[in-house]
């Protein structure tokens, strides 16, 4: 997917239709810091060349002492680091991510939100409560 091999693709779709509201893409996990933020950066330059500037981006550690790798990989595990853009099209929003699973499952993630079918979603949400 966008160059990247060993993706995994998920698909969405609500549940008495059959119809996609997300697209989610978890790129190969890294087990570094400089690799995952080269792919989050390469991700979001390829986005943003198609897309235009991103509408929100939080790009933050909430620690101040993540003066290396290790402490970068450690902040992200602990839940004490957030990297998100998210782009706005007419046809819905793209969210690149970087994300963990556990203390040794760190990646890169990219979601589509289709606009139409996610409106879908929400207006029979409350048919669920």
């Amino acid at each position: 997917f966008a160059g990247y091999k060993n993706c995994t693709v998920y698909v969405s779709t609500l549940n008495d239709k059959d119809l996609v509201n997300t697209i989610t893409v978890m790129f190969p996990s890294r087990e570094n810091w400089a690799t995952l933020f080269s792919d989050y950066s390469n991700l979001k330059e390829m986005l943003t060349e198609k897309y235009g500037e991103p509408k929100d981006v939080v790009e933050k550690f909430d620690s101040k002492y993540v003066d290396n790798d290790f402490d970068r990989m450690h902040a992200l595990t602990m839940d004490r680091c957030k990297y998100t853009s998210v782009f706005s099209t007419k046809l819905g929003d793209i969210e690149l991510s970087i994300q963990h699973e556990g203390s040794s499952n760190c990646f890169v993630m990219l979601k589509y939100y289709d606009k139409t079918n996610s409106d879908a979603v929400r207006a029979a949400a409350p048919d669920d409560l």
